[in-house]
């Protein structure tokens, strides 16, 4: 089983490169999905299916080839199927406030349940191996970030708050419907809570596991873009997860007579080779720009062999550990792979057996084990692509420091 994850700024063509990766894939012989991650969905538009074909099958996986079946999912379906209990509390809390029904019905589906709803989906596929390979059409940057991030932010919350929230609300709600209005999650509430996470079991693994998932960063020859590409990497590698290869999509063919053109070409040559110093060792994939949209599967075809050039585009193209834990002369260290950051990015932080690395608005906790847990950060410094932790002296000794 093979995961493969296709990200980028938005616009620069990731659900083509996702589809004619598919394309390929299944006419390898591979059972292979693709599915949209993107709330706005264009999977189905860069096929050119028939929209009555997308309404019969709403959210559910369609055949459109053979070995090949594509699936854009459909939050408010979703909601019958998972989120049953949380949803109906969140409508009827904004529907006491004043909310009218219609409009707190939309209000309840809150950001997360669309990315929880994918998970779900490919925990599933995995655990009945259903597919030889599944291809992620991701959102933007910022979405695809929060899919890749969730659930880890889900087991902090289940391990650390969900218990005790759920005992206090046990003991607190006979009371509270006495004296206030306002109407406080049932018991049943909870239990759906517990269900999406027990269902969400190894997700995590799966989507840092190299030898399974992959992420691919989508990108043009432009310099806003290729700088959100760096911060992508970045933040992938932050969240443990592989980055095996870079797309250079709508590159302009290098014969071109009109001067207009010849200057654009010139730009993009410049920003290629600066992509092949920013992402090296990394291979980089160059798709032409077309003359005309690329829709239909044989358009996606011709695109996906110009792409990889007779490559197997399911195989692992590089591998690289997202961290690790090692001792380096004698001292116990935690080695980022972390491309792009400078020092005055990173904010460290330690509480209890976790590790806190917050980069701009994201953050990452990292559990330690045991030997590092009861240890305190000394010292971290970067080393090309890799932040290096230095861990000295144990907590109480910290805390004996602080005191004195």
């Amino acid at each position: 089983m093979r995961v493969l994850l296709y990200a980028g700024k938005g616009g620069v063509g990731k659900t083509c490169v996702a589809g004619a990766t598919g394309i390929i894939s299944a006419k390898r012989g591979l059972k292979t999905l693709v599915m949209s991650l993107d709330p706005a969905h264009s999977l189905s538009d860069a096929f050119d299916l028939d929209l009555s074909l997308m309404d019969k099958n709403r959210g559910q996986p369609i055949d459109v080839g053979e070995n090949l079946w594509i699936q854009e999912l459909d939050v408010h379906e979703e909601i019958g199927n998972y989120w049953g209990e949380v949803h109906s509390y969140i409508s009827l809390l904004l529907n006491t406030s004043g909310i009218d029904d219609v409009l707190a019905e939309e209000l309840a589906v809150f950001p997360g349940m669309e990315e929880l709803s994918a998970l779900l989906y490919i925990n599933k596929y995995v655990n009945e191996d259903s597919y030889d390979l599944i291809i992620l059409d991701c959102a933007p940057t910022a979405e695809s970030i929060r899919f890749i991030s969730m659930p880890t932010a889900l087991e902090w919350y289940m391990k650390k708050i969900f218990r005790l929230e759920r005992k206090i609300f046990g003991v607190v709600r006979p009371v509270a419907r006495r004296v206030v209005d306002i109407p406080l999650p049932e018991d049943e509430y909870f239990a759906n809570i517990e269900s999406l996470y027990t269902s969400l079991k190894g997700v995590d693994q799966l989507l840092t596991d190299p030898e399974v998932t992959s992420v691919r960063l989508v990108t043009n020859p432009e310099k806003m873009v290729l700088r959100e590409t760096q911060r992508a990497f970045m933040f992938f590698s932050l969240h443990q997860t592989s980055i095996d290869a870079i797309v250079i999509n709508r590159v302009f063919p290098s014969q071109v007579d009109d001067n207009y053109l010849k200057v654009w070409g010139r730009n993009q040559q410049k920003y290629m080779e600066l992509a092949e110093t920013y992402f090296y060792p990394l291979p980089i994939f160059k798709a032409p720009l077309y003359d005309s949209e690329i829709l239909g599967h044989e358009k996606l075809l011709k695109f996906g062999e110009q792409l990889y050039g007779g490559e197997d585009p399911a195989q692992i193209f590089f591998k690289q550990k997202p961290y690790q834990f090692a001792k380096v002369d004698g001292q116990s260290v935690v080695k980022l792979h972390l491309p792009f950051v400078t020092k005055r990015e990173i904010d460290l932080s330690k509480i209890g057996d976790e590790l806190i690395i917050k980069i701009g608005n994201f953050k990452k906790n990292i559990v330690l084990p045991r030997a590092y847990a009861v240890l305190e950060p000394s010292r971290a410094r970067l080393e090309e692509d890799h932040l290096l932790i230095e861990f000295g002296g144990s907590s109480e000794q910290a805390q004996e420091r602080g005191e004195e």
